[in-house]
């Protein structure tokens, strides 16, 4: 990974530019190269990223993220049904299916 600062960043239009650690060009990012982080960029941030071309022959960020900030789970609503909340609504549901064919067949 390569490592680099946020120059800019334009919110409103979801990209800006990384100013490499090592020097040369800056980069461009878009906010879909960041995946899955818990919060927007913001100008300052360290950026941890790889380097790919576009279909244009630019250089881009990808693979990226923002040092000291939280990666969130790609399915977050799949990790809901591994906490203690998840899986004391998912054993009421099944008590509820349970409930409802028992009246059925009486």
């Amino acid at each position: 990974m390569i490592k680099g600062v946020l120059k800019t960043w334009k919110e409103d239009r979801g990209f800006g530019f990384i100013s490499p650690d090592e020097g040369g060009k800056d980069i461009f990012i878009h906010i879909s190269a960041l995946k899955g982080t818990s919060r927007r960029p913001v100008t300052g941030d360290v950026i941890y990223y790889q380097i790919a071309k576009d279909n244009r022959g630019k250089y881009k960020a990808v693979n990226a993220h923002i040092e000291g900030v939280e990666i969130l789970e790609e399915n977050a609503a799949a990790g809901f049904f591994y906490t203690k909340q998840g899986i004391v609504l998912v054993a009421l549901a099944l008590v509820a299916i349970v409930a409802a064919v028992v009246a059925l067949n009486l």
